[in-house]
C-alpha cells in the first residue's frame, strides 16, 4: 500500500522500518521536530526520523503533509500530537495504540497501566477520528504484564504485538469497525511528582514506579533515582533467611517493614523492623513489605549498582531515604 507514516520515539521507529520492510510504500513521514536531549541539551532528531533518514524517506513536521503525497491511508504510532480534523477526512487513518480501548485513552497508556497496577493490558487498532482516541476499533488482542516488568519492556513487547497485528491487517485487510464497549479512562503524562517514592505505601506500590523509570527519592538532601529494584520475602527456613529475589512477598507473610539485616544475611541472623524509608544493606522498609534496591543514581552521577553506592556512602543505621 502507499501509506504515510506518523510517529516519534524508539518503538514507532521498529514499526517503520519494519513497514518499509514487508515491501509498503511509504510516501512520507511526519514526526515531531528535532528537541534537545541529554545533558549537553543538544539538539537531536527523534528515532522515527532517525530510521527515515537511514531508509531515505521524506521527512516532515506537520501532518498536513500527508494530504497530497499520494498515501492511500495514514499509519500512526505514538505520534504525540493531535491530528486535525481537515486531515482526516482526506487520508483516513489507523492508529497502533497500546491499551484495550476505552481504559488508557490518551499519551500514557503504558505508563499509567504499571502505575495503577494492572494485570493486563494489549494493543487496539483503532480507527481514528476527531476525538481523544475514541474511534472504532478494528482489532484489540491483551497481554499479561509481568510483575516486575518496566515500562521499557513492556512497550517493547507491546510495539512487537502492534506491528505484528499492523502488518496482518495491511497484508488481509481490516475488517469493520467496532464501536469502544466500557467506561474510559484517561492516561495523562506522567509529572516527575508522581514518581517521587513515598516508603509509608507498601513496596508494591513503590515498584510500580521505580517500573515506570526515574522513579525517585532523596538522599542525605539530594536526589537519588531509583533506576532498579524488587521485592523480596524473608523465609527463615533452610536458605537462612537470603532475599528471595524472585519471589514477590505474599500477602500477610511478614509484617510491614520486617526485615533481616543486610542484603544475604546468614543463618540466625536477628530480624529487626524498618520504618519506612530506612535502609539496612540494601533493603529499605516500606508501608508493607520490603524493596531490595539494585541500581539507583545519585544527583549529578551515572548510575550505580547499589553496593558500589553503599561503599561510596556508608550509610548509618537509622538512616532514610526521603529525609
Amino acid at each position: 500500500m502507499h501509506l504515510a507514516f506518523l510517529g516519534t520515539p524508539t518503538v514507532a521507529a521498529a514499526t517503520l522500518r519494519s513497514i518499509v520492510g514487508a515491501g509498503h510504500d511509504v510516501r512520507v513521514v511526519v514526526t515531531r521536530r528535532d528537541a534537545r536531549r541529554g545533558r549537553g541539551g543538544e539538539l537531536g532528531p527523534s528515532p522515527v526520523k532517525v530510521v527515515a533518514a537511514e531508509l531515505g524517506l521524506p521527512v516532515s513536521y506537520d501532518a498536513a503533509a500527508v494530504v497530497g503525497s499520494g498515501a492511500e491511508l495514514g499509519v500512526v504510532v505514538a505520534y504525540g500530537r493531535i491530528i486535525k480534523p481537515d486531515v482526516l477526512e482526506k487520508v483516513p487513518m489507523v492508529n497502533v495504540h497500546f491499551s484495550l480501548l476505552p481504559r488508557w485513552r490518551g499519551a500514557a497508556p503504558v505508563e499509567r497501566a504499571v502505575l495503577a497496577g494492572d494485570k493486563e493490558t494489549g494493543v487496539c487498532l483503532m480507527k481514528l477520528e476527531e476525538g481523544l482516541d475514541t474511534g472504532p476499533i478494528f482489532a484489540c488482542r491483551a497481554v499479561s504484564i509481568g510483575p516486575e516488568e518496566t515500562v521499557t519492556e513492556l512497550r517493547g513487547r507491546l510495539g512487537d504485538l502492534g506491528t505484528e497485528m499492523l502488518l496482518g491487517a495491511l497484508s488481509q485487510g481490516f475488517p469493520e469497525p467496532v464501536a469502544q464497549v466500557g467506561e474510559p479512562s484517561y492516561a495523562n503524562k506522567v509529572d516527575p511528582s508522581e514518581l517521587r517514592l513515598d516508603f509509608e505505601l507498601p513496596a508494591e506500590v513503590c515498584l510500580r514506579a521505580v517500573r515506570v523509570g526515574r522513579a525517585w527519592t532523596t538522599w542525605r538532601g539530594r536526589r537519588l533515582i531509583v533506576h532498579r529494584a524488587r521485592l523480596v520475602d524473608h523465609d527463615s527456613g533452610a536458605d537462612g533467611g537470603r532475599c528471595q529475589a524472585e519471589t514477590p512477598v505474599p500477602a500477610g507473610s511478614i509484617r510491614a517493614g520486617s526485615i533481616r539485616a543486610g542484603s544475604t544475611p546468614g543463618a540466625g541472623a536477628p530480624a529487626i523492623a524498618l520504618e519506612p524509608g530506612e535502609l539496612a544493606g540494601d533493603l529499605v522498609g516500606t508501608g508493607a513489605g520490603t524493596l531490595q534496591l539494585l541500581v539507583v543514581q545519585p544527583e549529578g552521577k551515572a548510575p550505580l549498582a547499589v553496593p558500589d553506592w553503599l561503599r561510596g556512602t556508608r550509610p548509618v543505621p537509622g538512616e532514610r531515604l526521603g529525609a
